[in-house]
């Protein structure tokens, strides 16, 4: 009789138990191993390195060559636009001044369309008025920096629509006496080739009042100070006109530059030129070194005042 040999099924159950367990147990340990803190050796982790990113260069503002020299300001607050500098006053919501150059060779060149779009300064950090201050106001927007003066070019003409370029001004004073000075201006400038001119309201003593919601003063006066910078140690002069309808002769407002500077605090040629010849210039002027025009007064006296 053959012998035959076997194994039992309750034998065979009892070893896949035992390599079943060992199994386990070493799978345990292994995870374990790894997952205990400081055992890296086999798997170490990344070394991780900071990178440093070189931060963007702030974008310089191009700028009109032209206006390297600026009035002081009792603000602190001085925006720089490519083609004029201003001077903000929060206490005000409007420029103390505006600057820039005028020049014979761009107002000869094609002027541009005025755009009429009026909008906030993004360059005042404190805000700038807004548009409904005017609604129903009574007053004209009035341009410090007129429009016509920097229609040689779209950027520049667009910049003048900022409402930080612009101020409370009487219907009949802005369209009157104030539209002859701006034209007066640009003559001269045709005639002497380059004025430096700055321009702003009269702001003391409260003005005549605020508009808006966002109390706008509305100034008693506006000065303009002009220096011919293709003769600067012979010409310059001054006005200051009241805010308010005129049917005097313009150059009964010719004051000196340094009676500007009395009612305003500010220093007009602080870098332009040496201190002895600043002050001659800013205490003497002479109305007959600029030519006024006996037919735009007529025009303002019989027209424009009556528009």
């Amino acid at each position: 009789m053959a012998n035959y040999s076997s194994k039992s099924p309750k034998g065979n159950t009892a070893v896949r138990v035992g390599l079943f367990a060992a199994i386990v147990t070493g799978l345990i340990a292994v995870y374990n191993f790894f997952t205990e803190p400081g055992n890296t050796a086999i798997f170490p982790e990344p070394k991780t390195e900071e990178v440093v990113r070189p931060k963007p260069e702030r974008p310089e503002v191009e700028v009109d060559e032209d206006l390297d020299f600026l009035p002081t300001s009792t603000t602190g607050a001085v925006v720089q636009h490519k083609y004029y500098t201003l001077s903000y006053n929060e206490r005000h919501e409007q420029a103390e001044w505006v600057a820039y150059v005028l020049t014979r060779e761009r107002l000869q060149m094609e002027w541009q369309d005025r755009p009429d779009l009026f909008e906030a300064d993004p360059k005042v950090r404190s805000g700038s008025a807004s548009l409904s201050d005017y609604r129903g106001s009574g007053y004209d927007r009035g341009h410090l920096v007129p429009a016509a003066d920097m229609a040689f070019n779209t950027t520049a003409i667009t910049e003048t629509f900022y409402l930080s370029n612009i101020s409370p001004q009487a219907r009949d004073f802005n369209r009157g006496i104030w539209k002859e000075l701006e034209e007066l201006t640009r003559d001269w400038a045709i005639k002497f080739k380059k004025l430096y001119v700055v321009t702003g309201p009269i702001l003391k003593d409260g003005g005549k009042g605020k508009i808006g919601n966002n109390e706008v003063t509305v100034p008693s006066a506006f000065y303009k100070v002009l220096l011919d910078l293709s003769d600067p140690d012979q010409k310059a002069i001054a006005f200051i006109v009241p805010n308010e309808v005129s049917y005097d002769p313009l150059f009964k407002y010719a004051v000196s530059v340094d009676e500007v500077e009395k009612q305003t605090g500010i220093n007009f040629f602080p870098e332009l030129m040496t201190r002895e010849l600043e002050r001659e210039l800013e205490v003497n002027f002479n109305r007959d070194f600029w030519p006024f025009s006996k037919k735009k007064f007529d025009l303002r006296v019989n027209k424009w005042n009556k528009e």
